[in-house]
């Protein structure tokens, strides 16, 4: 054989290997290339899954959170109404112009006489008066009706009166503030449906 046929013989022989080691290359790297995509979709079908499970329990939390804040936004604005409808009641009850605010000292009255008799026979106090001591405002109504009683200094108060024994060992609380919250309590569901629309 020839040099010149040697030659060309190495150069083809060197062309088929190059050929095969650059097809191998190119099917490695195409195998490669694949993997890194499968990868690359498994991951971000996976970071996409997770991102949205994450999106999702924000979504619900931050509703969550924005119905507490409006319930108790709106529980505050109720307080507050109500603490404004109670004080408006509190000046009226305190209002000298309140309608039936005579009898209601009155029959007070009455209720004391016969609460007088039964703490001073339990106390043994014998003939002596029990004290009144009248809300400035009522002042003049209950000199008149409570003869039954030594009238005394003034207390504070809505109005009505506190009853003492000469000893002060009893006190009975005959004021308005008692009777107010009393009834506050029992009104408080029919003034809150009235106020908020609620049964």
């Amino acid at each position: 054989m020839t040099l010149d046929a040697l030659a060309i013989e190495i150069d083809k022989a060197a062309d088929e290997e190059a050929k095969a080691i650059t097809d191998a290359a190119k099917a490695k790297a195409e195998d490669i290339v694949a993997e890194a995509e499968r990868k690359l979709k498994s991951l971000r079908s996976d970071i996409l899954s997770k991102t949205e499970r994450e999106c999702s329990q924000i979504k619900t939390e931050m509703i969550a959170s924005a119905r507490q804040a409006n319930q108790k936004s709106i529980l505050i604005a109720r307080r507050e109404e109500l603490d404004v409808t109670k004080v408006s009641v509190r000046e009226m009850v305190k209002s000298t112009n309140l309608k039936g605010r005579s009898a209601l000292l009155k029959s007070l009255v009455a209720e004391a006489k016969d609460d007088a008799k039964t703490e001073l026979t339990r106390g043994k106090k014998g003939k002596k008066k029990m004290i009144l001591r009248p809300v400035r405002v009522d002042r003049s109504v209950l000199k008149k009706s409570g003869d039954d009683f030594v009238v005394s200094d003034d207390i504070d108060g809505l109005g009505g009166f506190v009853l003492e024994t000469p000893d002060g060992s009893v006190v009975l609380d005959y004021r308005f503030d008692a009777l107010l919250e009393n009834s506050w309590t029992r009104a408080l569901p029919a003034v809150t449906s009235t106020l908020f629309g609620e049964n």
